[in-house]
């Protein structure tokens, strides 16, 4: 993240700001939170979430929810394939 909150708000034409006084951020880890862009009832706006990716189906088994995947470096695995 290389711009402050007001920037992202201007660059996205954000119309609501949930953010509330983000702090700098030196760079975006996965599972830990970051701004996003999103669509929502009111148009754009800037919120932060969980980064990280959808686990693969084999993950899944017997689980009744998807805890995501931090460490996507495995290239040569299936999963990224699609």
């Amino acid at each position: 993240m290389t711009r402050g909150q007001a920037a992202i708000r201007e660059i996205a034409d954000v119309m609501t700001d949930n953010t509330g006084n983000l702090a700098p951020l030196p760079a975006i880890f996965p599972d830990q939170p970051a701004p996003v862009v999103r669509q929502g009832a009111d148009g754009r706006e800037l919120a932060m979430m969980r980064w990280g990716m959808p686990s693969p189906q084999f993950a899944l088994k017997n689980r009744k929810t998807d805890p995501g995947v931090t460490n996507v470096r495995n290239l040569g695995s299936s999963h990224w394939r699609r």
